[in-house]
């Protein structure tokens, strides 16, 4: 199967914004966030230097919280973990770390609780 790449990888984080039943495998997920951190960091920069540009990122940020969200769920069931592990997040600085862990991770065939 071939990998979408950066902007299909994208595209199918709009189209599948609230799909949370599915899975999302490694490479489209990290072309997804490659492609939402471009985006972000071109609007930021943007509304440095034009005052209304700010307030369109501003509305993005928001606006690509569900799917990033939902794209989160899909790739840790793709890697055969449970969807709780989400919650890793609000643990400060390793949550992150070991989320990041768990995205790379390949894809798995069995799920697991909050390991």
């Amino acid at each position: 199967m071939k990998t979408p790449g950066l902007i299909g990888s994208y595209v199918q984080l709009w189209k599948r914004y609230v799909d949370f039943g599915g899975v999302t495998g490694v490479a489209d997920f990290w072309w997804a966030v490659l492609a939402d951190f471009i985006i972000a960091c071109v609007l930021g920069s943007l509304g440095q230097f034009v005052g209304f540009i700010s307030y369109i990122s501003y509305l993005y940020s928001l606006a690509v919280l569900i799917p990033s969200i939902a794209i989160c769920i899909r790739r840790l069931r793709d890697a055969g973990y449970a969807w709780q592990n989400i919650f890793w997040i609000f643990l400060p600085i390793a949550g992150w770390i070991i989320l990041v862990i768990k995205f790379c991770k390949p894809t798995g065939s069995q799920i697991q609780g909050n390991d």
